[in-house]
């Protein structure tokens, strides 16, 4: 190889080293970030070789390239968002890009991109979460309803970032079907479920974000109706009132109906019913057996039936020569004279009040028959 030939190779290869140092670079680009909801935060990235190329911050949509951000361009910002600025130390040649008040939108990967050609960037990521307070999800359980004996499932989703931890709990702290006070899990599964498992189960997703989240989940079971009575055997003298309670537990709510001597009874001169919901689930029944005959005495039964099924208690009416109060006590009883001494006190009750309403001219005897 002639001397020309050689310093030429030499010259060709000097250029091109030069050339390949030049070449822009990143040399370093912010780690990951996960951040709170109203945090600052600053993005970095250092560039070599590029005071001739420019260099972008631009948020990435991964789904729809088109909707790219494309933030600052050198020094200068691009989006008009007084959220964004940019910083330029030429020191160190570092393209700072801050966000304030991080919002959940601003999650997501972002890229320091240098241009060297209309086709050709050089580009590093950063990835930045956000950190968010868990949500539960539309696909969790809200509300059931079951039969006694079945298995059902309780469901609980939710999101946020962290990936949120599901625990369960019942109200008051009452012990879980499964065992202990926490279940810990998605799924809460209750084999066998009795009318005892009925009632409200919190599920509640928690990140450490926020004060987490809680759902109420009503669990009901269906099941038949069971009759309980405040006693087995009532007496009453001839001529006044005695009342029968009878009291129901059951879901749905059951239909309650009287019967004495194989016949249903209805409200009429001898008999008045009254049924009322005391709470959920359960259901009162009182029997009024009005101004008592003899042929009143005998076996009364209430019985409750649902979807499910039915139950019954037997009740007996038996005569006495006393008289039980209540509810045999009240004034218009009093007043037919059978008990002469209560009648008589309540004589002179009337009289004393009538002395201190008299400058209204309102008499107790007039308010009495107002009321009776």
């Amino acid at each position: 190889m002639s001397i020309q030939g050689g310093i030429l190779c030499m010259f060709v290869f000097l250029f091109h080293s030069v050339v390949a140092q030049q070449t822009p670079a990143i040399s370093y680009i912010t780690e990951e970030r996960v951040v709170n909801i109203g945090d600052n935060v600053d993005l970095q990235c250092s560039v070599e070789y590029a005071s001739n190329y420019p260099v972008l911050w631009t948020k990435i949509n991964r789904e729809k390239p088109s909707e790219d951000l494309f933030i600052s361009k050198d020094s200068s910002l691009i989006v008009p968002d007084p959220r964004y600025s940019i910083r330029h130390d030429k020191g160190s040649r570092t393209y700072t890009l801050q966000i304030s008040k991080i919002q959940e939108i601003d999650a997501g990967p972002y890229q320091c991109q240098v241009i060297i050609g209309p086709t050709s960037k050089i580009t590093a990521d950063v990835l930045m979460s956000v950190k968010i307070p868990p949500v539960i999800l539309d696909n969790s359980t809200h509300s059931i309803v079951t039969s006694n004996g079945a298995t059902v499932s309780l469901n609980c989703y939710a999101s946020g970032l962290p990936t949120p931890r599901i625990s369960w709990r019942r109200e008051n702290n009452d012990l879980l079907p499964t065992g202990g006070a926490v279940y810990r899990g998605n799924v809460l599964t209750i084999h066998d479920i009795t009318r005892d498992d009925r009632g409200t189960y919190y599920c509640i997703a928690n990140n450490k974000v926020g004060r987490g989240a809680r759902r109420n989940v009503g669990v009901e079971v269906e099941f038949a109706p069971v009759v309980m009575t405040d006693r087995p055997r009532y007496g009453q003298a001839l001529k006044y009132d005695m009342d029968f309670q009878c009291h129901v537990e059951a879901f749905p709510s059951p239909s309650i109906i009287w019967i004495k001597d194989g016949f249903q009874l209805n409200d009429n001169q001898h008999y008045r019913i009254s049924i009322f919901a005391t709470a959920d689930e359960f259901t009162d029944s009182i029997l009024r057996v009005k101004t008592i005959e003899k042929n009143q005495y005998g076996n009364y039964t209430c019985k409750a039936v649902n979807k499910l099924g039915s139950d019954q208690k037997d009740i007996q009416l038996v005569e006495t020569t006393n008289i039980i109060c209540p509810p045999a006590c009240g004034i218009g009883l009093i007043s037919g004279a059978e008990n002469k001494k209560t009648a008589f006190l309540l004589a002179i009750f009337m009289a004393i009040f009538d002395l201190m309403f008299a400058k209204q001219k309102l008499s107790c005897s007039l308010i009495l028959a107002k009321l009776y």
